[in-house]
């Protein structure tokens, strides 16, 4: 059995609580075999980003198999 991997790309749109007007995406990138495998992939990255940026630490970046977060912005 071979198993096709491709690049996904999760695009999570965020906004400003205190700001209503300023909205933006996260995009998170990765190889995945499905589409929910992306995803899954995605909320590990950002959870693992946010976990970094609480704990005042370095974000943990580019993971092995492709997927990361350069950074969460706060608010």
């Amino acid at each position: 059995m071979h198993l096709r991997l491709r690049i996904y790309e999760v695009d999570v749109p965020i906004h400003d609580t205190s700001h209503p007007d300023r909205r933006g995406v996260y995009v998170f990138t990765g190889v995945a075999d499905s589409p929910a495998a992306s995803l899954r992939r995605a909320h590990e990255v950002y959870d693992a980003a946010l976990a970094a940026q609480q704990a005042g630490l370095e974000n943990p970046g580019r993971q092995p198999d492709s997927w990361g977060a350069r950074g969460l912005r706060p608010g």
